[in-house]
């Protein structure tokens, strides 16, 4: 059974859905605890009420400390095989993707490479997909390197954009496609 650490910034819908999946026993998994960087971020008390370990660690909290290093130091400690960004909005420091080389994952919501990259996330993502006009959007589930959505891609999914299709109603399809997609791919990884 793999243990797996959620890093978070906001809800972490990606974290429910991994969550229940595991709770459902339809992956094979376990998640052991939920970082965040909010101190008010929603994924810390959906974990305490779910009783799975979860910690806030900021610079704000530890001011002279290496952030990502104390993150590293939770993860090993909690056994994490795998990490998953739900909504993790800062980047990843080396000492992470090199301890967790090929094992932190993300899942972008385009058919990346297109509108990836640095500012590239949730809304922004998708009043950039309506504006540019493209026929269709969809998920990226990659692996996690230093540079911003440019890890190797685990699985892509697509669906159709609709004639009077707004940044809103993509972003709903999109949300559900992910809750599907992050479960496809971590079973995919599981299985390597």
């Amino acid at each position: 059974m793999k243990k797996i650490g959620i890093l978070s910034s906001h809800n972490g819908s990606g974290f429910v859905a991994i969550n229940e999946a595991c709770e459902n026993r339809d992956l094979n998994a376990t998640v052991e605890v939920v970082i965040s960087n909010n101190s008010d971020a929603n994924v810390l008390k959906t974990a305490e009420e779910k009783n799975i370990k979860n910690y806030c660690i900021n610079s704000k909290l530890y001011p002279n400390e290496n952030i990502d290093l104390k993150i590293l130091e939770l993860f090993k400690e909690h056994g994490c095989d795998y990490i998953y960004l739900s909504g993790y909005m800062k980047k990843i420091d080396k000492c992470l993707t090199q301890y967790y080389h090929n094992k932190i994952i993300n899942c972008h919501p385009s058919l990346l490479p297109d509108f990836g990259g640095r500012g590239m996330y949730g809304s922004n993502v998708h009043e950039a997909v309506i504006n540019k006009g493209v026929k269709k959007s969809g998920a990226t589930v990659h692996f996690v390197n230093e540079n911003y959505d440019e890890g190797k891609f685990i699985l892509q999914e697509s669906i159709t954009l609709e004639e009077n299709e707004t940044a809103l109603s993509l972003e709903e399809k999109i949300k559900d496609l992910e809750k599907k997609v992050i479960i496809k791919a971590l079973k995919k990884v599981f299985q390597q």
